[in-house]
């Protein structure tokens, strides 16, 4: 292929370039004109419209039709504009150009209708009436107590508009050829100002450059282009293969890095970031982009890691420890770090390698409380019962009175013992179907299991004089397992009796809010304290313990509450103020 000049190949390309450029500005220049032409317009309308409205007002409210006609078109021949007045039912009572009673009923007029509504609207069409293009604009006719009597609407021929886009039309095109008459001579100069220099570029490639890629660029092109690549090709050939060397490397060491759950951050002598990966980053809640080069206490202002990071930088070795992270919540990092060393074995950083273990420990904390937690129940009820059994053996048994007390004691000691147990078996069954998604979950009415969990707890209700009320609409669905939801629901409005005050009511609300099925139980009682609410649907936690055993509460309850609510896909929440009484809410899934 012949060699073709640099100055050929880059001046048809500005040439093209200018054109489309002149095509598109005089494009747009055009439309943001009319569209100029017409705001104005719409503008002007409003304008007339809202001087004459005060007329109007009190023409209308005095109905005085006739009169009201007669001002359109007075006003009509003085403003240069035609005036229409329409009722609110869309009969036309005035008009600066044609007999209102001989016009159609305008309220299906889009300007009208938005007049009427109480907004400022404008629309172009045509008119029949007149023959030509017009422009409409209404505004809302308002009269005393903000009450909307009807809406008078300016209209205007746009004529004069059409008139003035032509002649602009003929004069663009002539001055975007002028234009790029000009751009053509001023780009033919600049693309021999750009060409010129390139041979200079080519002496100087080949000053430094020696050969230092192993990659050939093709010869081909204009004169100075192929100049150019022969140069670059002399520094190619031993570059490339260093580079991709280094590029390889450094992506595999990206990859692993990122790869990585544990995070890694690498700090200079002076704590400077030399590295920091994302799951650091994550785990102090920075930006690891805007780290390089920053000293460590600037970026995470975090005490734990400051004085880890000054034990390893003093450390003759590898040292461990436990960083904890006061965010939003507690977070807890096994540390380890190490001191960074050049090929000299010269003290360059250190190294700090973290890894989360806050699952962990909050699992540690859940085992523990919840082993705590079933050994003082069990014991309790036990400690009882044995007490009383040996209060029998020692001669209490000789004594019916006695005899019958203690076996009471005994009696609801092992009832208590068999509901904790009862309450443990069926937390169990819950939190394995939610493990395996064996629950079967149907679309079925809700109302009926609303229903029949308060006809459940309608005995205990009455025993305290507490009005049980249910807010559900009949036909309101969703994919529930009944037995279940019924327990829930039964737990909670139990809960509400127990703890509620006598003669109050709970209240059952069932509704569709925000894409979700939220069901409300409401009582009347003390209400909770703010600081109980975070843990109030853990295994065995009670507000009141001795009030709660009193009830003959377990305190898994809620516990089961919670699961059976994220076994339906859903969550639980709960609001209280003392002695304002408390909100249950179970947030479902609509069906």
């Amino acid at each position: 292929m012949k060699n073709i000049r640099l100055l050929w190949q880059i001046f048809p390309s500005y040439v093209i370039i200018i054109m489309a450029v002149l095509f598109g500005v005089g494009w747009h220049l055009t439309g943001a004109i009319e569209n100029f032409f017409l705001g104005q317009t719409a503008v002007d309308l409003e304008a007339r419209a809202r001087l004459v409205t005060p007329q109007i007002v009190t023409a209308l409210e005095a109905k005085d039709f006739d009169g009201l006609d007669r001002l359109c078109k007075e006003l009509g021949s003085a403003a240069d504009a035609r005036f229409t007045v329409v009722l609110p039912s869309g009969s036309v009572v005035g008009d600066s150009v044609e007999d209102p009673a001989r016009m159609e009923n305008h309220a299906s007029r889009v300007e009208v209708a938005a007049g009427l509504a109480g907004r400022v609207s404008h629309s172009t069409r045509y008119s029949r009436t007149l023959q030509q293009d017009m422009m409409y604009v209404a505004v809302p006719v308002v009269a005393s107590e903000a009450r909307i009597v009807g809406t008078v609407r300016a209209a205007r021929a746009l004529t004069a508009i059409d008139g003035a886009l032509k002649a602009l039309y003929h004069q663009v095109p002539i001055g975007g050829l002028v234009a790029l008459v000009l751009a053509v001579l001023v780009s033919f100069w600049v693309s021999r100002r750009i060409s010129r220099p390139l041979e200079a570029m080519r002496h100087g490639a080949v000053d430094f450059a020696q050969g230092r890629f192993d990659r050939k660029l093709a010869v081909a092109g204009s004169m100075e282009v192929c100049a150019l690549a022969r140069a670059m090709n002399l520094m190619a050939e031993q570059l490339d293969d260093r580079i991709r060397t280094i590029m390889e490397q450094r992506n595999e060491q990206q990859a692993v890095l990122a790869s990585m759950v544990e995070g890694v951050l690498a700090l200079d002598m002076e704590e400077r970031v030399l590295h920091f990966n994302q799951a650091a980053a994550q785990f102090l809640g920075v930006d690891p982009e805007k780290l390089q080069g920053q000293r460590i206490a600037e970026v995470a202002r975090k005490a734990d890691l400051q004085r880890f990071i000054g034990r390893t930088l003093e450390g003759p070795g590898p040292i461990e420890g436990e960083i904890v992270l006061q965010d939003e919540a507690a977070r807890y990092l096994q540390a380890h770090g190490t001191v960074l060393r050049d090929a000299e074995q010269q003290e360059i950083g250190v190294l700090i390698v973290l890894h989360d273990v806050t699952r962990l420990r909050r699992l540690e904390n859940i085992r523990r409380d919840f082993v705590a937690n079933v050994s003082h129940e069990l014991k309790t009820p036990i400690t009882a019962i044995k007490a009383s059994v040996e209060t029998l053996l020692d001669g209490a048994a000789v004594s019916p009175a006695d005899s019958q007390k203690f076996l009471k004691i005994v009696a609801k000691q092992a009832d208590r013992l068999n509901a904790i147990i009862d309450d443990l078996l069926a937390l169990s069954r819950i939190e394995q179907n939610d493990d395996v998604s064996g629950m079967v979950l149907e679309v079925q009415f809700l109302e009926p299991a609303l229903r029949s969990a308060l006809q459940s707890c309608e005995v205990a209700a009455a025993d305290k004089g507490i009005d049980l009320q249910l807010a559900c609409d009949a036909e309101l669905q969703a994919r529930i397992n009944t037995p279940l939801l019924e327990q829930a629901v039964i737990n909670l409005v139990g809960n509400a009796i127990k703890y509620g005050e006598r003669q109050s009511r709970v209240q059952v609300e069932a509704e569709v809010e925000d894409d979700m099925l939220k069901i409300r139980v409401r009582d009347r009682g003390c209400g909770i304290s703010k600081e109980h609410l975070p843990r109030l649907f853990e295994r065995f936690y009670r507000v009141d313990k001795a009030r709660s055993r009193h009830q003959g509460g377990t305190g898994l309850g809620l516990a089961i509450v919670k699961h059976i609510i994220q076994a339906h896909g859903g969550s639980v929440t709960v609001s209280s103020e003392p002695g304002a009484g408390s909100v249950f809410t179970l947030l479902l899934p609509t069906a």
